[in-house]
């Protein structure tokens, strides 16, 4: 028994244990970066099926409601009344089929005074106004720096750098700087203050970690780690500085994917709105 334990003693005696010192850990690079988003400033065009189902909504309504009391609300043959019932005509045959009420209309020659004096009285009041295209001209030229581009789409600020590479407004953090408050100076330093901007939350919607890369020396750098904050532009452009940006772009979703690197398209896609 003696002997064994000395075997053992022998064998702990000449192990040999490591004095290499320990490396702390790198601490990680923060960066912030703004999801700037102008969002949709017309309402998006309806579906077929949308269409069909308000046109039968419609239907409804108009078959179920109560008579409109016109003498409650119209000197009996005055003009208002006339161009009332005019409307109401126009309505229902929406609502019906064009073959509506074809019955019940007057003969040509006072239908046609009719409308002169409906027309009339709506150029003296100022109405018959056209209304604004849905397309705006710059969708038609292609300018991908106006903010009424892509009117019934979200659309985010992308920026250049001297490099070639677009990306989302960013920069670092100070010493003692809250996130939020990091994340709106940076996008003052990078795209100036003559927009007016919100910050949506001081809690960030994202974050996005690029590939490690390493030093001329082979050791690796310090990881990047980018948290992305939500805000919305309500007035202003975009005025880049231009030491650190050489352009600027107010794209959609889809047409972001096509100008950020594959990677960083991988961290920011489900933090963007697809219409």
């Amino acid at each position: 028994m003696s002997s064994r334990l000395c075997r053992m003693a022998d064998s702990f005696s000449n192990t040999s244990v490591s004095n290499a010192p320990i490396s702390p850990a790198v601490k990680p690079t923060l960066l912030t970066s703004i999801i700037l988003n102008r969002a949709p400033i017309i309402t998006r065009s309806p579906t077929s099926f949308e269409r069909a189902y308000y046109a039968y909504q419609a239907r409804l309504r108009r078959a179920l409601h109560n008579p409109f009391p016109y003498d409650f609300y119209f000197k009996q043959g005055s003009i208002l009344e006339t161009r009332f019932t005019l409307e109401e005509r126009k309505r229902e045959k929406i609502a019906f089929g064009p073959q509506f009420g074809i019955a019940d209309d007057l003969d040509e020659e006072k239908a046609a005074a009719n409308k002169a004096a409906v027309e009339q009285l709506a150029e003296q009041e100022g109405e018959g106004e056209e209304m604004m295209p849905r397309v705006h001209p710059s969708d038609e030229g292609g300018d991908y720096k106006s903010l009424d581009r892509k009117g019934k789409r979200n659309l985010y600020l992308l920026l250049q750098e001297n490099e070639g590479l677009w990306r989302f407004p960013q920069g670092n953090v100070k010493k003692g700087e809250l996130l939020h408050q990091a994340a709106q100076r940076d996008l003052f330093t990078e795209c100036g203050e003559y927009m007016d901007t919100w910050i949506v939350s001081r809690n960030p919607i994202g974050h996005y970690k690029p590939p490690t890369r390493s030093s001329s020396s082979g050791k690796p750098q310090p990881q990047e780690v980018t948290f992305f904050y939500k805000a919305n532009i309500m007035a202003g452009q975009v005025r880049p500085n231009l030491e650190t940006v050489r352009d600027f772009a107010w794209l959609t979703k889809q047409e972001i994917k096509s100008r950020v690197p594959d990677h960083y398209w991988q961290g920011v896609k489900d933090i963007l709105s697809d219409h």
